[in-house]
């Protein structure tokens, strides 16, 4: 139990954080959201359809879910959920995209942040993105199909009249947006607050012993997994890093963890932000849990098979640990 001295201080940071948290985000999501809106009222993406609907069809996503995927994945989540908010997508093109960015969002930065800590960058890139594709052809075939509005918006008159309401339409949307987020964004920092003060961390590791147990990832590892699972690869990067030096771990063992918490990071803030879209929770947590088992249990299953080629044994041919030189 947290002590009354540190309740109202750990809601009070968390109120700030969430504060913070909001005005820097919409640095972000209000010029992304504009630019967006700017480039669907001209028509832009509709000429470009005949570059972006081949690699899109391939993913069951119409060509105007290019633009929310490359700002997701080279600048983060925030700047894609303000073009998705609007662009006119059905809710199965919004999961879509939203799973796809959760796996590989902002991939240039975390990418490197793993490199810091164990994984090569290339290694770290590719499986990200390869997961993500495969995760979205999966769900594809499982969620109902249904006709987006973008296509339609597109093909609407484009003259002054349906500006100036779009332009209406697109300030209330991206109010509501702001608000949303704001609520939902403090209320998961209030809790990640309380989390940290009544020191639960280390206790949520030793009863998750059995998910850690099921996702592949050692034991020993597993405050690293729940640190990143919970604050991201980014805001919890200086843990990860310190940790994975300081700490005498096999190097399979660190790339088991990298390889999961790369698919599977940032549960709470990422999840939270994209639920202000009105996507399902299971749709945010799910799949990302079932790939990053999966990609795990295939990199054990890699490795067995490469040991037994050697002839050799696991204790005999795992690579040297990862731990401070010097």
């Amino acid at each position: 139990m947290i002590a009354m001295q540190k309740l109202w201080p750990a809601i009070q940071e968390g109120l700030q954080k969430g504060l913070r948290g909001t005005l820097w985000m919409l640095k972000i999501l209000v010029p992304c959201s504009l630019l967006t809106f700017l480039i669907d009222a001209s028509g832009l993406l509709g000429h470009l359809d005949f570059m972006l609907a081949p690699a899109m069809g391939f993913l069951s996503l119409p060509a105007e879910a290019a633009l929310p995927l490359t700002v997701g994945l080279l600048a983060g989540i925030y700047g894609a959920v303000a073009a998705l908010a609007v662009l006119g997508f059905s809710m199965t093109e919004t999961i879509l995209i939203a799973v796809f960015l959760l796996i590989s969002h902002n991939i240039i930065q975390e990418s490197l942040v793993q490199a810091r800590s164990g994984l090569n960058f290339l290694k770290a890139t590719i499986v990200r993105l390869v997961t993500s594709v495969a995760t979205v052809l999966c769900l594809a075939r499982l969620l109902p199909s249904g006709e987006s509005t973008a296509s339609v918006i597109a093909a609407a008159p484009k003259g002054v009249a349906s500006f100036s309401v779009q332009l209406q339409g697109w300030l209330w949307d991206t109010g509501v947006l702001c608000l949303k987020i704001f609520i939902i964004l403090t209320a998961m920092m209030i809790v990640m607050e309380l989390m940290r003060a009544a020191r639960v961390i280390p206790f949520l590791a030793r009863i998750l012993r059995p998910l850690l147990w099921l996702m592949g990832v050692s034991q020993r590892v597993g405050i690293l997994w729940l640190t990143a699972a919970v604050f991201g690869l980014t805001y919890g990067a200086a843990v990860i890093v310190e940790e994975a030096r300081a700490e005498t771990f096999e190097k399979e063992e660190i790339e088991r963890l990298q390889l999961s918490i790369g698919i599977n990071h940032a549960l709470i803030e990422d999840g939270a932000v994209f639920m202000a879209l009105g996507i399902p929770a299971i749709w945010l947590w799910g799949p990302r849990l079932v790939a990053a088992l999966v990609v795990v249990h295939l990199y054990r299953l890699g490795v067995c098979w490469q040991l037994r080629r050697r002839g050799g044994t696991l204790g005999e041919t795992v690579p040297k640990p990862v731990g401070r030189s010097g």
